[in-house]
């Protein structure tokens, strides 16, 4: 009995602890992450107040408070306008291409970089790779300009030496999406390498040996060991990739686009630019930010649904 009292002291003990004391024994790492949420209290959270916005036929000079409220008003605006779905079918169109051509090759060239036995290559191919991701837009834009440009552009010179047509990539709607893909997938595909490369340099080296032993060759290495240590990793940034598939940036098509290919180019981004910068209609531009988050929150959630239906391990 005395033996059993012992051992069950301690366990009293921990429950009668609170959150007082992990607060005081952690205090340090509070500490840490106190600016993180600090960070995400000012500019995440309290601008959520201006979601009112969205009911209300704001007006600058009365302010959000004194201003009236319009109830669905706003979205009935909206939603009945043909640009709004033109912008919102040009934004799963741009997010779909380019998930389409850039997850598959990030997770290629994630395991191309990790059969790289140079050490000093590896390091600087992967940070030639990183470098674009630091690039802003602007200059991205106007390196795609120089290159793609119909008159002067560099590709175009090539193609016209080897005895082809220059080819219209800013200023035809099908070229522009095109170029558009590969801006995004040479600006962002070795930021992408970092989480797959990290997954893949800790699996266990004894699996790779025992396969060697086994026989087994370098592709069977990589289809039967590497590829499946690092599935749940690309199944979450699969998840997070689609949630944001009714987001987009607003540089990128900005500063690509142009009155030619507004077609294809006019992405919501833009839209809530021109519509709330431009032209001063702030409650349908709040309606369409609004819309955007929670048809985000919804893909997230669907898609984290369907992925532990076919037997992975989701986010939520």
């Amino acid at each position: 009995m005395r033996n059993q009292s012992v051992i069950r002291t301690p366990d009293i003990r921990a429950r009668d602890k609170n959150l007082l004391f992990y607060v005081q024994r952690d205090k340090w790492l509070y500490l840490m992450i106190l600016p993180v949420l600090v960070y995400y209290i000012i500019f995440k959270y309290l601008p959520m107040y201006g979601l009112v916005i969205a009911f209300k036929d704001y007006n600058v000079f009365k302010g959000i408070g004194a201003s009236e409220w319009v109830g669905l008003e706003n979205f009935a605006k909206v939603f009945s306008n043909a640009q709004f779905w033109k912008s919102i079918r040009n934004t799963v169109l741009l997010n779909l291409s380019t998930l389409v051509v850039n997850f598959p090759l990030t997770i290629l060239v994630s395991l191309l970089l990790n059969e790289v036995r140079s050490q000093k290559f590896k390091k600087a191919a992967q940070s030639l790779l990183y470098l674009p991701h630091f690039i802003s837009w602007v200059v991205v834009s106007g390196i795609a300009v120089n290159l793609f440009s119909h008159n002067n552009g560099s590709v175009n010179h090539m193609l016209n030496a080897l005895g082809f047509e220059s080819i219209q990539f800013l200023s035809k709607n099908g070229w522009w999406v095109f170029t558009y893909v590969i801006c995004n997938v040479w600006k962002e595909i070795g930021w992408g390498t970092i989480i797959y490369l990290a997954q893949i340099t800790s699996i266990d080296e004894t699996l790779y040996e025992a396969a060697y032993i086994d026989g087994a060759t370098k592709m069977q290495r990589i289809f039967y060991i590497t590829i499946p240590m690092i599935k749940s990793v690309a199944v979450v940034m699969l998840i997070l990739s689609v949630s944001k598939m009714m987001s987009i940036g607003l540089d990128a098509p900005l500063l690509l686009g142009n009155t030619k290919v507004m077609e294809v180019s006019e992405v919501l981004s833009t839209y809530i630019y021109r519509l709330g910068i431009v032209r001063a209609q702030y409650s349908l531009s709040t309606v369409i930010g609004l819309f955007q988050s929670v048809v985000n929150i919804i893909i997230l959630f669907v898609a984290d649904r369907f992925v532990k239906l076919i037997g992975e391990e989701g986010i939520l």
